[in-house]
């Protein structure tokens, strides 16, 4: 049981890296984006779980930065998408447009936030 099981893990992995190096690279770049956006909201979890969280409005908006960054990166990248047919008429270059004003709309709303 426990061979097939790691057989199959296996295959799955497989499979998941060989449909991930047909993506684009634009694609990959927002992957990694939005990695870095999650990890950096973890690793202040984690911060403030050791040191404590004195200026709490200070760690709130910088996790919430992280993690709203990240959802917006993952709107950009269903938007840039080729093969997603929702978003075929919209240029990239608008869809990066909506990300930046969006980003700097999320980060006035920080910034008011932790004063």
């Amino acid at each position: 049981m426990g061979k097939s099981t790691s057989k199959d893990a296996q295959a799955l992995f497989n499979s998941l890296r060989s449909a991930y190096a047909a993506t684009p690279t634009n694609l990959k770049i927002i992957d990694l984006y939005v990695i870095f956006a999650v990890s950096t909201a973890i690793i202040q979890v984690v911060y403030m779980a050791l040191v404590g969280s004195f200026p709490f409005n200070s760690f709130l908006s910088g996790v919430l930065s992280c993690v709203g960054t990240a959802v917006l990166a993952v709107c950009l990248r269903i938007q840039v998408h080729k093969e997603n047919k929702e978003f075929k008429d919209l240029p990239p270059e608008r869809a990066f447009a909506d990300f930046v004003l969006c980003n700097l709309v999320l980060h006035l709303v920080i910034m008011n936030f932790l004063g």
